[in-house]
Order: structure tokens, then sequence, then C-alpha cells
């Protein structure tokens, strides 16, 4: 049995960090989901960037919104919808099978609102109105900013990707953005089956820390994060609070493994799908590490409730140094830039396609 197969029967689904239009016209998407047990997918401006910059595929779109007078974002958005379109209808039969637990895909609102609150809300609602699919998230940042964005989002009944979460504290406040969400429209008499999945990135731990602490510890923080807030999301879910909410009947905000693709190339290409095997988690993985894990990866143990050792290693790279609080902050502000950075590339990328493109008619 394959790995992908082994952790998808353990409870954990497998979602793919990309999308491209080649990977969805060649029948790729569909073999992966296929044989390889994907059940979902997730984007960001930089998959998109790539896409875009490498394949022709886009140009007709790209020529179709430039004859509407379409700017660079208008054409972006367009291009991406549409692809994430046909995705979606590609996972809507697992969606439906598991009644709005998983078969979602993802579409991020301009990360130049990061940091603000109103333009995010005006974005999510917009976006996922034009979307039209109800297995669509929008990914929205777990920035100070975002989370009000987080709960009028929900509020509103727009399924919500929370990105751009390092550490415990910050996935704990999305997850009370999301439930006070839930909990307003329980009491406003509105249905509480909005959909959630809570983005803990991994890998750039690791990438961060690998300079400063020794060798016997490389490779390990990431992981040690992931459990540690795993332990977190397990008692957040039996709690009277939540359950309260469930009881209404609110579905769970899953908790979702990002940034899973190994970084140090001395280190296992599957180390973070390995070392975060749990029930009713996700993780999504770059399409390298899925295929790594179908050809050589295997199902590692599932993570304890209580997220076994990850006090004691966390406890030891606060010994060498590591000031974990203020780490995770810089992480998710260097995240955030790095996606403003990616975004603008891409939209710098889209007007030379155009111009190229208006030039060749």
């Amino acid at each position: 049995m394959k790995a992908t197969q082994a952790l998808h029967e353990l409870g954990q689904s497998l979602w793919l960090d990309n999308i491209t239009r080649d990977l969805l016209t060649s029948g790729t998407l569909e073999r992966y989901v296929n044989e390889l047990s994907v059940t979902g997918l997730t984007s960001n401006p930089t998959i998109f960037e790539k896409a875009i910059r490498e394949s022709a595929a886009y140009d007709e779109s790209i020529r179709a919104g430039l004859a509407r007078g379409e700017s660079s974002e208008e054409i972006f958005f367009d291009l991406a919808i549409e692809d994430l379109a046909r995705a979606a209808e590609l996972f809507l039969p697992i969606f439906e099978r598991t009644d709005g637990v998983d078969g979602y895909v993802s579409l991020e609102v301009s990360p130049e609102f990061a940091y603000d609150t109103d333009a995010t809300i005006a974005a999510a609602k917009a976006l996922h109105a034009r979307a039209g699919r109800p297995n669509l998230l929008i990914k929205i940042p777990g920035t100070r900013e975002g989370l009000p964005a987080i709960e009028e989002a929900i509020f509103a009944g727009v399924p919500v990707n929370v990105t751009l979460l390092f550490d415990c504290e910050q996935y704990l406040a999305a997850a009370d953005a999301f439930l006070r969400g839930i909990e307003r429209r329980i009491e406003a008499g509105l249905k509480p089956e909005v959909g959630s999945v809570a983005s803990l990135f991994i890998s750039r731990w690791d990438a961060a820390v690998a300079k400063r602490v020794p060798e016997a510890l490389h490779n390990q923080l990431g992981v040690a994060i992931g459990r540690q807030t795993y332990a977190a999301y397990r008692r957040l879910l039996g709690s009277p609070r939540w359950q309260r909410a469930f009881n209404e009947g609110a579905r769970p905000q899953r908790l979702l493994w990002a940034s899973t693709g190994t970084k140090d190339p001395d280190a296992s290409d599957v180390i973070y799908i390995e070392s975060l095997a749990a029930p009713f988690t996700v993780n999504t993985m770059p399409e390298a590490t899925l295929r790594a894990l179908a050809d050589h990866g295997r199902a590692g143990a599932i993570i304890p409730p209580d997220g076994g050792d990850a006090e004691a290693v966390l406890a030891r790279f606060r010994d060498a140094g590591v000031d974990l609080d203020a780490l995770a902050a810089q992480l998710q502000r260097d995240g955030a830039a790095s996606f403003v950075k990616s975004w603008r590339s891409l939209l710098d990328g889209i007007a030379a396609r155009r111009e190229a493109l208006a030039r060749a008619s």
C-alpha cells in the first residue's frame, strides 16, 4: 500500500499545494485524486506567478482580459477563478461524499490586504460570491488585522483557510476568531456549518534556525511546533465551548500542515509528512513531495494527543538561545512580505505578457 493511501486511511487528508492550467488539462490532477488519495488543493500568489510565467496556457485568457480592458489584477482573478473553479468541480464529489468536510480548493485575497481588516472582509465576500463554488475556501492571513476579517467572513458564511500561522498562540487566536463567527451565526439563527482550516507553516522554522543551533537540532523545530499546536487543537476540540457549538451543528475547523516541502537538501524529502501523521488533519504538500511520498514514503506513527515530546524539544531550542515567540512573529511578518513580493511579481508578469500579446496582435 502506498503511503499516500495509508495516510488517507489513517484519517489524514492529503492536499496538493499547487495549481496550474497544465495540471488540469493534462489529467494529472485527476490522476493524483484517483491514484494518490489527493482530496483537496491549495494555492498562493507564488504558485500562480510560477504557473503563469512558465506556461503559455494562459495567453488566450490574458488576451480576453486585454480585450475587456481589464487591469493585471482583474485578469489574475479571472485566471485564478477559472482554474480553481475547474479544480473545485473535480473535488466536488469528495466534498459531497464527506458532507463538506473535505474536497476543498483555496484562493487567497490580495496579500496587500494582510494588515487591512475592512479590505480583507470585502475581498473575501466578493471572491467567494464571484467563484460560486461551495468548496472554495478563501485564504485570509492570521495576522492581528486578519482575525476580525476571519470572524466576519465566517459569520457571512464564507469558508475560510486561515493562512500564515506559525505557532500555537497564532493558531489559538485564529481558532477563536473562527468560533466567534460560528457562535454569532448560532445566535442569529443561521446554519453554523461553515468550512474552515487553519494552516500552520512548518518548514520555515527549520530554515530560520539552521545556522543558529547545533546540528543535532536541525530539522526538529518545525515538527515540534506542529506537535505542540496539535495538542492545543485536540484540547479545543474537546472543550465545552467547542462542543456546545458542535451540538448546534457546527463543523470543526481542521488543523492543516502547510509549507511541508523539505528545504534542507540533507534531510528526508518527506520528513514533514512522516512526522506529522494525525487523523482529522490536513497536510498540503508540493507536487514533488507528493510524488516522493508515493514513491518511498511511509505513514509515520500518529502524533499523541498531548503532542508527545514537543515541549521537551522546544525547551532544547530555548536553551540554545532561540526566542520562539519573537521568531514566530518574525516569520509571520516575513511570510506576509514574501507573499506581497510574489503578488507584485505576478502582476508585473501578467502586465508584461499583456504587452507582448498586444504587440503580437
